[in-house]
């Protein structure tokens, strides 16, 4: 891998810092109703259902590694295979995370059908991509992916700069490879890009009441993700609880994400069984 790669990699799996304001975004609004983290939800149009909450596999995730392949295959197919058993169906992988031969692993006793897996490349032109989509459906065992992203976009002007690998993962779809394509960004102008480009179904964004690991300021951020929201994007938060910044602040954590209505689903990277039902039962708790 070329250093400058390396070290944009290293940045995004670590989350750059963000130095703006740390004020709250604004003050939770009262939830309506209860949620769960089974709840199954519609990504933006794009017809996908699945549950709101996704089993990440790539806390700090980079260099093809994260703390969830760290737990081995087995250990993390087990961990995969008890979401299934609790209620989730939403799988976040990716090239970076070195986690594809474990979720490969998940779906050998897993109803295919029934599981909606996201994977992201950081390819950037066509040849790489069309590579990098048959790659990731030898390594993860499937003949489709649910969700294709472009990974840890940072530069506004991505959409000309990219246009190769947009293509080729539009045409993949137009074949029933992918059903579904966007990004996951890391600034703000890949943000408000994302926001207003008619190509993008999907976006994973980083959120929560801290700023931390965001691309920008809370309330920036969420004014952002209503943009995207109302021209149909499905929206996916990430780095809920900040990368661990707000370890001790979990139940305030997840209700802000819950009570903002912006997201369809989020994913946190749960490293055990323990902390699997520990998500699940304090997102249904929080929103009572």
């Amino acid at each position: 891998m070329r250093r400058r790669e390396f070290l944009t990699q290293t940045a995004c799996g670590l989350g750059a810092a963000w130095l703006g304001s740390k004020a709250l975004a604004w003050p939770p609004r009262a939830l309506s109703g209860g949620f769960s983290a089974t709840d199954l939800v519609t990504l933006g149009k794009t017809g996908i259902q699945t549950s709101r909450l996704a089993c990440g596999t790539g806390t700090v995730g980079f260099n093809h590694r994260s703390n969830q392949s760290s737990l081995g295959i087995q250990g993390l197919a087990d961990l995969l295979w008890h979401g299934y058993d609790q209620g989730l169906r939403f799988i976040d992988t990716a090239d970076a995370y070195g986690t594809h031969p474990h979720v490969a692993a998940a779906l050998k006793k897993l109803p295919r059908e029934k599981i909606t897996i996201l994977t992201k490349s950081w390819s950037r032109d066509a040849r790489g991509m069309r590579a990098d989509i048959e790659r990731f459906r030898s390594e993860l065992n499937t003949d489709h992916l649910d969700i294709v992203l472009m990974h840890c976009l940072m530069d506004g002007n991505w959409t000309n700069k990219c246009r190769g690998a947009m293509d080729a993962i539009s045409e993949a779809q137009e074949k029933g490879i992918v059903r579904a394509h966007g990004v996951s960004c890391h600034s703000i102008g890949a943000l408000r890009t994302a926001a207003k480009s008619p190509w993008v179904q999907v976006i994973l964004a980083r959120i929560n009441p801290i700023g931390s690991h965001m691309d920008a300021d809370p309330n920036t951020v969420v004014s952002t993700l209503w943009e995207a929201r109302a021209a149909g994007k499905g929206i996916i938060g990430m780095k809920v609880l900040g990368q661990g910044d707000m370890r001790n602040r979990v139940d305030e954590a997840l209700k802000y994400a819950l009570s903002l209505k912006v997201l369809d689903a989020f994913t946190i990277g749960a490293e055990s069984r323990a902390e699997q039902e520990e998500l699940i039962r304090r997102i249904a708790a929080v929103s009572v």
